[in-house]
């Protein structure tokens, strides 16, 4: 698994991805005064010849937790 050609290098600091698992975590705070809501463009790909690719578009939502 690895984030799309097109996450921005900005988004690829926010997060981080598990290469074998998919599952994506935060690298630090998120503040919903900054930004709602995050798209992300992920890719998984396999290791056959030729390796055969997927894509998804994950979107997560920023709660306000002072709210």
């Amino acid at each position: 698994y690895s984030f799309s050609d097109t996450v921005s290098a900005n988004l690829q600091e926010l997060f981080k991805i598990d290469e074998k698992s998919g599952e994506i975590r935060t690298t630090g705070e998120l503040d919903f005064e900054d930004l709602q809501s995050y798209d992300l463009e992920i890719e998984a790909r396999d290791k056959g010849i030729p390796p055969l690719a997927g894509h998804c578009s994950v979107e997560l939502e920023v709660l306000d937790v002072n709210d």
